[in-house]
């Protein structure tokens, strides 16, 4: 496939392969080293663990496969290959990043290989690259939205054990801190109707998860050192307006860039939410 598009720009393609490349034998090089590293190996092993953290976790694999198909993508469609070849390509590296990981896992005593997260990689990487053959364009984006959560004192230092402590770690780890969403154009489902930057967002979180499974936690001799399983835990449901920013036409290359960058994240709007059988308003929901 190189060979057959290394005319157009042959230093493109094999830069951007190499690009891939060091991406993968990178992130396992890091993670191995560094993530893995205080935990112990065994050999290749499953985990179901499709009923932790309410599949908010789940979904976060979905979310990182769709962005890594449509940059990836962007990459590829750069080096010269056409479109097509471009977004299978995408596709299968955000895979194959994927993969990587969940090998990794595989050969974790402290995980495992879960059949969960190779399903949710795929449906991102799929929602990709299904509507840009189809459409060429994304009519429904995946979209992250996530605000940190205060904590009362009882509560924060299992939240710090779970979430960290930094803002960052809070931004990536706290479930209860996310919002997963599913932003249509309404444009595209009625022509000539709406502003063509005018989306609907459907959203998914869930809050009061004080550990994956259930608020509960034993040390290794089983000992309980963590027990709120008073707090009930929760799905919530969101619909909220949503802009899609690549609709935003722009001649500055730059702009159009920072609009491809934003689109990951679910803007901040008014927003109905449907949780534990009631239907609250908010003027504003991140």
């Amino acid at each position: 496939m190189l060979k057959e598009y290394a005319n157009k720009h042959p230093n493109r393609v094999y830069l951007i392969a190499g690009v891939h490349a060091v991406g993968y034998a990178g992130t396992l090089l890091i993670l191995s080293t560094v993530w893995y590293n205080g935990y112990a190996k065994t050999s290749f092993h499953t985990f179901n663990d499709n009923k932790e953290w309410l599949q908010m976790d789940k979904i976060g694999h979905a979310w990182t496969a769709y962005n890594i198909a449509n940059y990836s993508s962007r990459l590829w469609q750069w080096s010269g290959l056409d479109d097509r070849k471009a977004v299978l390509l995408g596709g299968f590296s955000a895979l194959g990043y994927q993969t990587i990981i969940e090998f990794l896992d595989a050969h974790s005593a402290a995980w495992g290989w879960s059949w969960g997260d190779i399903g949710a990689n795929t449906f991102g990487a799929t929602l990709f690259t299904t509507q840009q053959l189809a459409w060429g364009s994304q009519k429904i984006i995946l979209k992250f939205s996530s605000f940190p959560r205060h904590y009362e004192a009882s509560l924060r230092p299992r939240a710090d054990a779970l979430f960290g402590k930094s803002f960052s770690e809070r931004l990536l780890k706290d479930y209860n801190g996310q919002t997963y969403w599913l932003s249509g154009n309404l444009n595209s489902i009625f022509p000539n109707t709406f502003p063509a930057w005018l989306n609907l967002a459907v959203g998914y979180g869930a809050k009061g998860m004080y550990g994956g499974f259930k608020n509960l936690a034993v040390d290794k001799n089983g000992t309980v050192i963590f027990d709120r399983t008073d707090i009930p835990r929760e799905r919530q449901w969101y619909l909220s307006p949503d802009i899609d920013w690549t609709k935003i036409k722009t001649n500055k290359k730059l702009v159009r860039t920072l609009f491809t960058l934003m689109n990951m994240i679910k803007m901040p709007a008014p927003a109905l939410e449907l949780s534990n059988g009631k239907l609250k308003a908010h003027w504003l929901s991140f």
